[in-house]
């Protein structure tokens, strides 16, 4: 798998992705940490091995454990296998753990870390290697494993929302939450891009698994990736099981185009989906393919996506090298790739890399005819006083305007939790399928437009900058006392001073920083003396409002 770098900061390709802006900080530095340092999780832990040439002993771990991973420094071409056993029982067969290409968000350490595999309470742990290992250290996550994910009840599963009829219809997705509850928050909010295309991933774990299993291995990813490889979340945007049950992984909204960490080089331009096992000798269930195809129709059908064909993406310069190809270089690939396709990695497995080109016909037929809706904002900070303006159009994905549909303008919130979609505007579309509402916004705003009606689509976030509004008052001239508000409130301001020249030409005179308190200021100006002077306050930018000044205000003083 490749490098899952995720967006540090705030960028307009990868829309305002990395909302908070922090990266998770890479928990394995250059020696890696001790048992029990990965994080706040009690569940993570490892132990150093050393070196392994071939076959290593029977290894007790320190703890019981529910799945595995290896780490390694050299060499990077190889393969390591690992099975496990409780104390006890048989060994597990041998599962794969040298798949790599996944990484921290900044390269810490030297040393190699491999996709872990699920083994089920185990005590016990055996390493076989094509290569002599140095630097070996095995990682450990136990997670507690549910009882309550049977087929039988899969209906009484929490489903995500909302059901957006795009594409053959919404299939059913079982909600984050039901693997989740409310013990496995991301350790940033959500970054968004654009889902310009799919990536079909396999997780390389053992296929002889139970359906009850399902949340507590799609948990032990979680805690992998986030504890153990420093991610903010579970790399992939959706995961399937070999019982054809769909469920949400990262978080961030099933309907929005969420950066994952699933495909170096082009996570903000794609969405992931991983199938539960390994399939380089084998197919995933028949149960399983369907959901995917269905699943893979859905998503791309309501960001407005051809399911067909290929897309050219550009690779992103901070993670060309998981790729085979040069930093910011324009790539064509399918619109439903495999991870190999744009990454050097195995991934998906060879049987189900090859049997994708069965797969791409069967998502387009069952895609139908989507629609695709399009959105954008005044390039300059509106006013949070004014009502913005935003616009957009809906059409077929040939081009063809919709008229007379109705048009949703959504305001978008994202915390550590949850996410919520609020209407706070509608248009309908014209004949030529353009639409505009005005909006009312009070700080910077993530805005999308929805076309709910079959067939749904969902544009691209926009992130609209809004100003606060400024207010500014003379109190007296003698001396001269200024005040004035500023909504949403900031902590500081500034007071511009200006003497008013003949010919109304204004020269600043000072600027004096006043203490916003409750979104209010007081503040008394030393003066040149009598005549005629200006005034402004303005504010910088920050996390919710973009730079602010007021309307100017003239006084003669003395």
């Amino acid at each position: 798998m490749c490098n899952p770098r995720e967006p540090p900061g705030l960028t307009r390709r990868g829309l305002l992705g990395g909302l908070a802006g922090a990266g998770a900080a890479g928990l394995i530095g250059r020696s890696a940490p001790a048992a029990g340092a990965l994080g706040a999780r009690p569940s993570v832990f490892s132990q150093m091995v050393g070196t392994v040439a071939g076959r290593s002993s029977e290894l007790a771990a320190p703890h019981q454990f529910t799945l595995a991973g290896v780490q390694w420094e050299s060499p990077r071409s190889v393969l390591i296998e690992l099975r496990a056993r409780a104390r006890g029982g048989a060994w597990s067969r041998w599962g794969v753990a040298s798949t790599l290409g996944h990484g921290p968000d900044k390269p810490v350490s030297d040393a190699l870390i491999g996709e872990a595999v699920w083994t089920g309470s185990a005590d016990y742990v055996e390493l076989r290697s094509s290569r002599p290992l140095r630097g070996v250290r095995l990682h450990f996550v136990n997670v507690e494993q549910a009882a309550t994910a049977t087929a039988a009840d899969a209906a009484a599963l929490p489903l995500a929302q909302p059901v957006l009829d795009a594409g053959p219809g919404q299939p059913a997705i079982i909600a984050r939450s039901a693997w989740a509850g409310s013990h496995a928050p991301p350790s940033v909010v959500p970054g968004y891009g654009e889902v310009m295309m799919a990536f079909v991933h396999h997780t390389d774990s053992l296929n002889d698994y139970s359906s009850v299993e399902v949340p507590a291995i799609i948990d032990g990813i979680y805690v992998y990736h986030r504890y153990v490889r420093g991610w903010h979340d579970i790399g992939y945007n959706f995961v399937i099981d070999l019982y054809g049950r769909i469920w949400e992984a990262r978080l961030g909204g099933i309907d929005q185009a969420v950066v994952g960490a699933q495909a170096g080089g082009y996570n903000l331009e794609s969405t992931g989906v991983a199938m539960i096992g390994t399939f380089s000798d084998v197919l995933p269930s028949a149960a399983a393919l369907s959901s995917l195809q269905r699943l893979l129709a859905w998503k791309l059908s309501l960001h407005g996506v051809p399911t067909l064909g290929h897309v050219t993406v550009v690779v992103d310069p901070a993670d060309y090298f998981y790729t085979p190809f040069r930093p910011g270089q324009h790539v064509s690939l399918p619109r439903v790739a495999g991870h190999r396709d744009g990454c050097t990695t195995d991934c998906p497995g060879n049987v189900l890399y090859y049997h994708l080109p069965a797969i791409r016909p069967l998502v387009h037929e069952l895609a139908g005819s989507p629609a695709r809706i399009t959105l954008s904002a005044p390039s300059k900070p509106g006013s949070a006083s004014v009502p913005v303006e935003v616009s957009g159009r809906l059409t077929d994905l040939g081009g063809s305007p919709i008229a007379g549909a109705p048009i949703e303008l959504q305001q978008f919130a994202v915390t550590l939790e949850d996410t919520t979609e609020t209407t706070v505007a509608t248009a309908t579309t014209g004949p030529d399928g353009r639409f505009s509402a005005a909006v009312h916004l009070t700080r910077y705003t993530l805005v999308r437009a929805l076309h709910r009606a079959a067939p749904a689509a969902v544009s691209t976030l926009v992130g609209v900058a809004v100003a606060p509004a400024i207010t500014l008052q003379v109190l007296s001239t003698a001396p001269l006392t200024v005040a004035g508000t500023i909504h949403p409130p900031t902590k500081a301001a500034t007071i511009d001073l200006f003497a008013v020249q003949a010919g109304g030409h204004w020269n600043l005179v000072r600027r004096q920083r006043v203490t916003v308190k409750h979104g209010a200021f007081t503040a008394n100006l030393a003066t040149l003396g009598a005549g005629t002077y200006g005034l402004s306050v303005h504010t910088p930018a920050d996390e919710i409002s973009a730079p602010g000044v007021s309307a100017p205000v003239e006084v003669t003083v003395g």
